[in-house]
């Protein structure tokens, strides 16, 4: 700003001293001024490259597209990205499949249509089933896939879904087993509750049959799919409380089948879990109750943990 002293009242000797340390303690603000329109000035003195291109002179211009600005968060220093906790499945992929479809009721059209499984074809998906009371199978496994996902990211896990309840149906068992392969999981699981006569009680796990034959090639998951469901026997048991089931598989709750197309199709080692009869009321009783939900998600997490860390 202009100052012109003519126009101000007569000052003694005092009042110069004090003129003179102001304008003194002017200059240097001055100067860096005119340093720093320098510095943003090109060659012919309009902006320079840099400024013209937007580039942040000062704290509050806006950070680069993905960061937040220093002055968005406490103590001025932008947070990093949040990484995955450490933990001994760390590197580790896991595909968890939530057996059916909340929706696929109103669908019955599109879930019926047939698509291949290798050795023959079968219906894209089903409804499942339902406890008495109506719980449906596809909210039950919705759930304990929601739980077992949430146990083994903190484990250091990388957990993937076949579906999250957010597609109008399926998806059909096809692309189900696709999925973990793409993903190259190193262990994959269908979850399931079983539609069996009152009476029959109990989980089981079911593991792929040695099927070639089409697309089909389970030569090599059949051993490793196998270790996967009887660590999981185990736990699921300790866990739970619940036995193996009394209608299968001889006591041993392993069950193998070839008729299933996400067993069928799949190159990664995978199995099914059946955690127990719905059409029975003892066994209704705990799976409708969201303890024993939550206790049959820790015993498929520390079997798959338990599988996991000797491969």
């Amino acid at each position: 700003m202009s100052y012109d002293e003519s126009q101000q009242p007569t000052r003694g000797r005092s009042g110069r001293s004090k003129l003179t340390v102001a304008v003194a303690a002017l200059v240097p603000t001055a100067v860096a001024g005119w340093l720093v329109w320098q510095g943003m000035s090109g060659q012919d003195g309009g902006p320079s490259p840099a400024s013209a291109a937007g580039v942040a002179s000062s704290p509050s211009a806006p950070a680069p597209s993905g960061g937040a600005r220093d002055d968005d968060v406490p103590g001025g220093t932008t947070p990093a990205e949040p990484s995955a906790p450490a933990g001994p499945l760390a590197g580790k992929v896991v595909v968890i499949d939530p057996g059916h479809n909340p929706r696929n009721r109103d669908h019955t059209a599109e879930i019926n249509e047939p698509v291949d499984i290798g050795t023959t074809t079968k219906e894209c998906d089903t409804t499942g089933t339902s406890t008495n009371a109506g719980y449906p199978e596809a909210d039950f496994t919705l759930d304990v896939s929601h739980r077992l996902r949430d146990l083994l990211r903190k484990e250091g896990a990388t957990v993937k879904f076949t579906h999250d309840g957010e597609r109008p149906f399926g998806p059909c068992v096809d692309e189900r087993a696709r999925i973990g392969n793409k993903a190259k999981a190193d262990a994959a699981i269908s979850v399931h509750a079983d539609g069996s006569a009152p009476g029959n009680r109990g989980f089981h796990i079911i593991l792929p049959a040695l099927v070639k034959g089409g697309g089909a090639d389970t030569t090599a998951i059949v051993g490793p799919s196998r270790d996967l469901g009887e660590h999981i026997v185990g736990d699921f048991t300790r866990e739970t409380g619940s036995a193996p089931a009394n209608y299968l598989g001889e006591g041993t709750g392993l069950d193998v089948r070839a008729d299933l197309g996400g067993l069928n199709l799949s190159t990664v080692p995978k199995v099914f879990i059946e955690c127990g009869n719905m059409r029975d009321s003892s066994d209704a009783k705990l799976l409708t109750d969201a303890k024993w939900r939550q206790k049959a998600a820790r015993g498929l997490a520390d079997g798959i943990r338990g599988f996991l860390k000797n491969q």
